[in-house]
């Protein structure tokens, strides 16, 4: 069984890690500090709520302290940032439905990243006649909205630029659009759960002195309903020690970001698996895994806020909480596929004019996004749309819905 980092796409899981600089130190004891002082007064945590500080403090954690975090100088790298042909394939998808909805159309990202997925899409649509009215970005990083700006403002054309907008919530209006995020629900704090005596137990994160250490305590109603839940749609009980991650509030996440989405399409692009290989027995540890500086690693209790926590995703799970949100599904395929059939080819086919280094660049882009043993595979696409006719055609044509 391939290991979560080779699922990602990432280096397998490399204990030899490179010591952070004394700033980095110090920003994670800060961090590390504020977690022992919420357990020293209420107990301890659950692993979720250890994982969002460890993520969303303000100031300290990973999206929001100022480090960079995408590249070659950061600690992972997304589609996006190995080029122009992620983003335009994407735009090409979306191209249809925006032409349908209109002038008023928008397009909402959720966590810009970079920007750079934000820049190329927006220069793709704006070529293909289908420009939104507004480019927003819903990103809660302080830092990261600050350095899209910057690079919109650097990067874009006056009149593209002045259509992006940055909103630190989902929209409280009715909007039409579409709605795109990649690589956004694995980095939503995740429940971590066992089984003991047949009964389910919910992982938390407790001292030992100065030390983190995992403890398991008796899962409240609304984890142990989710797991059962789980194991009624796998028809088989987990087996005493099985541990792993599960959502809970997947539901309530999508709808609140989804809900004023009067008109219009869901895209989400992320790594993961329909719920039998999510939940298969020899995952018997689940699918946690941080990333600091191009190195993958399991030790989601070393040094707080410096690497990325993330766990896959159970696409099974987000294809109920999408209809579940009254949004009709549109089609689920893995993401070779999807972009293959959604203009990628068009668009390398199009750099005939380029240099050979361009070309040669852009044929490695396009192996790296859609062979199975890379990108292709491990990466997976799922859509909702509501309300409209032309969605994601590509998506449609190459659907593998059967697997959810």
């Amino acid at each position: 069984m391939e290991s979560a980092a080779e699922a990602r796409g990432q280096p397998a899981l490399n204990a030899q890690l490179p010591e952070p600089d004394a700033d980095e130190r110090a920003l994670s004891e800060r961090l590390a500090a504020a977690i022992r002082a919420e357990i020293a007064a209420g107990g301890p945590m659950p692993f979720s709520r250890y994982m969002t500080l460890c993520l969303y403090a303000p100031g300290l954690g990973y999206y929001s302290a100022g480090r960079t975090k995408f590249g070659a100088a950061g600690d992972f790298v997304t589609a996006p940032e190995l080029g122009d042909l992620f983003a335009r394939s994407i735009a090409r998808a979306f191209a249809p439905t925006l032409r349908e909805l209109g002038e008023e159309a928008d397009f909402l990202e959720l966590g810009g990243g970079s920007g750079a997925f934000a820049l190329d899409c927006l220069r793709e649509l704006a070529a293909l006649g289908a420009a939104p009215r507004r480019y927003r970005i819903l990103e809660p990083s302080a830092d990261l909205r600050e350095r899209q700006r910057t690079r919109a403002a650097q990067e874009l054309p006056r009149e593209l630029a002045a259509r992006m907008e940055w909103i630190e919530r989902p929209p409280e209006q009715g909007w039409r659009g579409v709605l795109f995020a990649n690589e956004v629900v694995d980095a939503l704090p995740t429940t971590r759960f066992t089984i003991a005596s047949g009964e389910v137990f919910e992982e938390y994160v407790a001292l030992d002195g100065e030390r983190f250490v995992p403890v398991d305590r008796p899962a409240d109603a609304l984890v142990a309903g989710a797991v059962r839940a789980a194991e009624r749609a796998l028809d088989a009980p987990f087996a005493d020690g099985y541990r792993s991650e599960i959502l809970p509030q997947l539901p309530y996440w999508l709808q609140a970001i989804a809900a004023t989405l009067e008109t219009g399409a869901m895209l989400f692009v992320d790594y993961g698996y329909p719920r039998r290989e999510y939940y298969l027995p020899e995952r018997s540890d689940g699918t946690l895994i941080c990333h600091y500086r191009h190195r993958a690693h399991a030790d989601v209790l070393l040094w707080p806020g410096l690497s990325d926590i993330t766990a896959f995703v159970d696409f099974t799970a987000l294809a109920e909480a999408g209809t579940g949100a009254g949004f009709d599904f549109v089609g689920y395929a893995p993401q070779g596929a999807f972009l293959l059939a959604s203009g990628l080819v068009e668009i390398v086919t199009e750099a005939e004019a380029a240099s050979d280094l361009e070309r040669l660049n852009l044929g490695a882009e396009a192996k790296r996004l859609t062979l199975p043993g890379i990108m292709g595979e491990r990466f997976q696409a799922i859509a909702f749309a509501r309300g409209v006719e032309n969605v994601l055609p590509g998506l449609r044509a190459v659907d593998r819905s059967r697997r959810l």
